[in-house]
């Protein structure tokens, strides 16, 4: 499976486009109110990947073990300092509810949490490559 996600910017202009293998859609997400940049920093976009990624897993999961999930709500916090710095306190809570014993629910979280790929991306400590750098000046000699 092959995801791709890019983000083209330009004044008063936004667009994200994601991918995976050939399925492709948007996420609506506006500009900053200056016109440049994206209204949703990178941290909160990591948080959400890692909210997204416990909520889908946990109904794959669930699927697998013969439970009927009904909902699932998950909130990620955590906190960044200066530029450059990562992420630190990353935690999260989720709430599922489903029809099996709290057991059977507790379980399927844990497992979840285990087997999670975005959670174990960054608790692996993922290589990321800038693989290609294309400037293009606008100044004219």
């Amino acid at each position: 499976m092959k995801i791709t996600a890019r983000v083209e910017n330009a004044q008063d202009q936004h667009e994200v486009v994601l991918a995976t293998d050939s399925v492709r859609h948007t996420l609506s997400i506006p500009p900053k109110k200056t016109g440049m940049g994206s209204s949703a920093n990178g941290g909160e976009l990591l948080f959400l990947a890692l909210a997204t990624c416990y909520c889908n897993d946990i109904y794959r999961e669930a699927a697998k073990r013969g439970i009927e999930v009904k909902s699932v709500e998950v909130e990620v916090t955590g906190e960044f300092g200066t530029a450059g710095e990562p992420a630190r306190d990353v935690t999260y809570r989720a709430k599922v509810e489903a029809r099996a014993s709290e057991k059977e629910i507790r379980d399927l979280m844990t497992h979840t949490d285990r087997i999670a790929e975005i959670q174990n991306s960054l608790r692996l400590g993922t290589k990321v490559t800038l693989a290609h750098v294309d400037p293009r000046s606008t100044i004219e000699s």
